[in-house]
């Protein structure tokens, strides 16, 4: 017996049978697992055993809902349906792959995803559909390949088998383990798009490091991401505990757990201690505003959490090619940030992001080390830094927060005092007040005047002065030096002079 459907689910149910015209239909793969697990589905797969292009258009007429065709030859249609609380139910339809419903059941890449129910009106005797056993490998908790050609069908089923283990926390059974790590080097062939999808539903899901740890145990990461390997084993000096991929992967870790308690909410499963206790102290006020952050698209196929992980397992990226040791034979990483950039973006580029988000990724991997440099100080930022953080940064500048904490807590691990951890969280506080509180005063603030005004009213010639001066009127503005026209017109005739007559300017100064 199959429990009741929730009210939404009922209903779209009821609108493709009526929809049918007696074509049997069946609801198949991830959405009859996930009502088995007791989870909402918002992606429904549907398939039968004629052309699925006129039922869907029936069922989006009905619906109200849009329409897409999505692979004319494979005939693969989706419906999208905005849902009166804000929701989106995503219902693809397509055609038998085989001769007959088993028969493309045995064809999926697991067990729990090949599973079907008839959809029909009648909801009581609704009787799933079966033939691999994926019902008793649901209550083992078992991640099993249909077949055992799975993977050799379709090679990137080696990274669903990742991202479902992460996901639902499911042991892998050890024939489809070998048989998955066999076919790694069968990766080479899948496009970069297909791999792509993969790794950043991983890198977006809870429990990004078990992800990642299990990318490394199947030798994936040579494939997606071979810079990765160069990092193990790289010593690196005190304050470092660990090597740099050991310090790699705690700050994933420090970053997940981060993330659960300023963008989430602290559970149980959060890890409690000072360190968690003190961030959520100096930043829990802005969970909200972090939240919504990491939710935004740069791209509609990916959240801004995806790359927020991404940075993180690159951000040392270029330390080995970056190392050298001092006169007093102490190793560093001179520069290590920008290079680190330089090979993300190529992997980026690589995987086909997009414009904007290898952008992103630039930025935050660049400018990493920022929060560090403005911590040592040992007083926060002063408003001029802090322009000229968001200046360069923009919305990257928040996920710098972030990932420099995870940097600094993977650091020092254990050796992390109260008051290292306490003059970051001091900086970010003071950044990010900024950002969501007084972003038109220290980030955007009003503008007083403009190029053409300065040149009318000061004599000048078109050309980089105008752009310099009116950058240097800014960050007057943000110290609360100018506040008016007439005073940034003041400003800017005396920083000309400055600029122009360095000498005069040190005499009247002596």
């Amino acid at each position: 017996m199959i429990q009741p459907f929730s009210n939404d689910l009922k209903r779209i149910l009821q609108v493709v049978s009526r929809a049918s015209d007696d074509v049997p239909v069946y609801l198949v793969g991830g959405a009859v697992r996930d009502h088995l697990l007791g989870v909402e589905s918002h992606d429904l797969d549907f398939c039968l055993n004629a052309s699925p292009i006129p039922l869907a258009r029936r069922v989006a007429n009905a619906l109200n809902a849009g329409f897409f065709l999505l692979d004319e030859q494979r005939e693969t249609v989706r419906v999208v349906v905005h849902e009166p609380d804000g929701s989106i139910n995503y219902l693809d339809f397509a055609r038998f792959r085989e001769d007959s419903l088993v028969e493309d059941l045995w064809k999926r890449d697991f067990t729990i995803n090949a599973m079907a129910l008839p959809v029909q009106e009648d909801f009581i005797s609704l009787q799933l559909i079966d033939p691999c056993g994926g019902l008793q490998d649901l209550r083992d908790k078992r991640l099993k390949a249909c077949s055992d050609s799975a993977f050799e069908d379709d090679p990137v089923r080696v990274l669903r088998l990742i991202r479902f283990a992460q996901k639902l926390r499911f042991h892998i059974d050890p024939q489809t383990l070998q048989d998955a790590r066999s076919s790694v080097p069968s990766l080479e062939r899948v496009s970069a798009e297909r791999k792509r999808d993969e790794i950043f539903q991983i890198l977006e899901s809870p429990g990004a490091r078990v992800g990642v740890d299990l990318l490394d145990r199947l030798r994936v990461l040579p494939v997606i991401f071979p810079e990765l390997e160069k990092l193990k084993g790289v010593k690196q000096p005190t304050p470092h505990v660990h090597d740099v991929w050991s310090h790699t992967l705690e700050t994933v870790s420090r970053l997940e757990i981060l993330l659960n308690v300023l963008a989430e909410n602290l559970s149980e499963q959060t890890p409690a201690g000072m360190m968690v206790a003190q961030a959520s102290l100096w930043l829990g006020r802005y969970r909200e505003q972090i939240h919504a952050h990491l939710n935004r698209r740069l791209n509609p196929l990916r959240l801004l959490r995806g790359l927020t992980f991404f940075c993180a397992l690159f951000h040392d990226v270029g330390k080995p090619d970056a190392a050298f040791q001092d006169e007093e034979g102490r190793i560093r990483f001179f520069g290590h940030e920008e290079l680190s950039a330089s090979l993300a973006v190529s992997r980026a580029q690589a995987l086909a992001l997009s414009h904007d988000e290898v952008n992103h990724i630039q930025k935050v991997i660049t400018g990493h080390m920022r929060i560090h440099w403005l911590a040592s100080e040992g007083q926060p930022p002063s408003p001029r830094a802090i322009y000229r953080y968001f200046r360069d940064l923009g919305e990257a500048g928040v996920d710098v927060c972030l990932l420099s904490l995870s940097d600094l807590w993977a650091t020092y691990s254990h050796t992390l005092t109260q008051e290292q951890w306490v003059s970051e969280l001091r900086v970010c506080r003071a950044l990010l007040e900024a950002k969501w509180e007084k972003e038109n005063i220290l980030i955007t603030p009003p503008v007083l005047i403009k190029g053409g005004e300065l040149i009318r009213e000061l004599g000048l010639q078109p050309g980089p002065l105008i752009g310099q001066t009116l950058e240097a009127i800014r960050e007057a503005q943000v110290e609360g030096m100018v506040l008016d026209k007439q005073s940034a017109l003041a400003f800017a005739r005396e920083w000309i002079i400055n600029k122009s007559f360095p000498q005069q300017k040190e005499e009247r100064e002596t």
